[in-house]
């Protein structure tokens, strides 16, 4: 009996923590109403929080998903139905990745010193690479939901694809230094070992479920290189991380999980 209350306690535990870091994931990765949780916005506390980052993507990806699979019902062309799913996800973040696709393309196109990248980076305006960036980034995600075959099978890939993107960036966060001293990388925290290893097992947990096997072995594949490019050239432009690097990562890890979904379903 102390056994299993032993084990009921842990889980009551750690469920709750886990509904914590949600709250406090959520809340910044998304505009949706998640509940405010005491010390959500003290240093460190969204590296804490985020192996959580995939359940907030998947969210993310049901919403998105639905609208593409409500745009199907009304019969509306493939191409427009994953247009709208892609607006409906930028609008529940806020567009906050593709905004940080599009200053990193600006700053590493435009910049041609480290300070320099990252005061172009650091600018809301944005530049001819920016637009180019994300016209690419939504029009190569669009035309390969539209190519899928069924509404339900762009849903389950959308999902998968918000959930492992995701799910990758902790790891980024704990083995990427921040570039500048100040800003998103450096007051998010470091996630520890267990956080990043966790994040990334709920990703790929994920894209297993919606994907099945086979293609989440592959999507996992395709974000990890994905993700592990865009780190790779962030190190070599302005020596660290950003916040802008982790949303050109997510943005990059999800085309590259939804081309890998393409090939495999």
């Amino acid at each position: 009996m102390d056994k299993w209350n032993e084990i009921r306690d842990f889980l009551a535990t750690e469920l709750t923590a886990l509904g914590r870091d949600c709250c406090v994931s959520g809340s910044f990765l998304t505009r949706l109403p998640f509940p405010s949780v005491k010390g959500a916005g003290k240093k460190g506390s969204l590296g804490a929080a985020s192996r959580a980052f995939p359940l907030v993507g998947a969210v993310i990806g049901v919403i998105a998903g639905l609208s593409l699979m409500a745009g199907a019902s009304l019969n509306l062309h493939p191409l427009a139905c994953a247009l709208i799913a892609l607006a409906v996800a930028a609008l529940v973040t806020g567009a906050l990745h593709e905004d940080g696709l599009a200053d990193v393309a600006d700053g590493f196109g435009g910049g041609s010193t480290k300070a320099a990248k990252l005061k172009i980076m650091h600018d809301s305006r944005i530049g001819t690479f920016g637009v180019l960036a994300v016209f690419f980034s939504v029009g190569i995600r669009a035309g390969i939901l539209a190519g899928l075959p069924g509404p339900a099978l762009g849903a389950a890939a959308l999902i998968a694809a918000a959930a492992l993107s995701r799910g990758l960036l902790p790891a980024a966060m704990h083995f990427m230094e921040p570039a500048r001293k100040s800003g998103l990388a450096a007051k998010a925290g470091t996630p520890d070992r267990e956080g990043w290893m966790k994040g990334l097992a709920l990703g790929a947990l994920l894209s297993f479920l919606f994907l099945g096997p086979w293609g989440g072995v592959v999507a996992l594949a395709g974000g990890a290189l994905a993700a592990t490019f865009v780190a790779w050239l962030a190190n070599r432009q302005i020596g660290g991380i950003t916040g802008d690097v982790l949303g050109a990562q997510q943005q990059a890890a999800e085309t590259a999980i939804l081309i890998a979904a393409a090939a495999a379903l």
